[in-house]
């Protein structure tokens, strides 16, 4: 009924215009008798971490709509640029994609989707500082551009090529999910440690 994917940095969650190989397209080969649309959520290529799929229809819709009704509990694990001074806050940023330069997304407080992260400081390391992000919605790059943004963090994730500067990868891991088991309705909860 339910699959969960430690999905690799710099890998699709689904399938791309030129790109075919993606978690989608290997779970699909992997459960050929599988129902549903598979995918309830997705992460960005340059994200790893806790994905999770549906074997069912059923279990699909009912993941779903906790998705849209917001009571998915996520957390990820990011390296951030420079040293903050607050230890913890609310970002909230509205966000819509920038139509001159895809994939980018950029802030706009007039035709934005209204954004909002909630993030902690784990710990400093180096000029780099060590956050948990708790993303209150789920807009596509919402964590890059919250960290990135001058009105944000001002602090880009180390390797983000988006928002920041380039490097061996993006440091932003989904490292938590919590839900309710479609069926039985109990609380689930997984955690896969970031490889950073």
């Amino acid at each position: 009924m339910l699959i969960i994917v430690n999905k690799p940095a710099e890998f699709l969650s689904v399938p791309g215009k030129e790109i075919k190989d993606s978690v989608y397209t290997r779970m699909k080969e992997k459960y050929p008798t599988a129902t549903g649309p598979l995918i309830v959520h997705r992460l960005d290529m340059s994200t790893s971490g806790i994905l999770l799929l549906t074997k069912t229809k059923e279990a699909n819709k009912i993941l779903q709509s906790q998705f849209i009704n917001r009571t998915v509990k996520k957390r990820y694990v990011a390296l951030l640029e420079g040293n903050l001074t607050e230890t913890n806050g609310n970002i909230k940023l509205p966000i819509r994609l920038d139509l001159d330069d895809r994939p980018k997304q950029l802030v706009d407080f007039e035709h934005g989707k209204k954004a909002e992260t909630y993030w902690e400081i784990i710990q400093k390391e180096n000029d780099k500082t060590r956050v948990h992000f708790y993303p209150i919605t789920g807009r596509t790059h919402q964590l890059r551009v919250h960290a990135a943004h001058k009105n944000g963090l001002n602090a880009p994730i180390v390797g983000d090529d988006l928002y920041g500067k380039k490097g061996k990868r993006l440091h932003l891991h989904a490292e938590f999910i919590e839900f309710l088991h479609p069926k039985t309705m109990k609380k689930m909860s997984f955690t896969v440690a970031p490889e950073f």
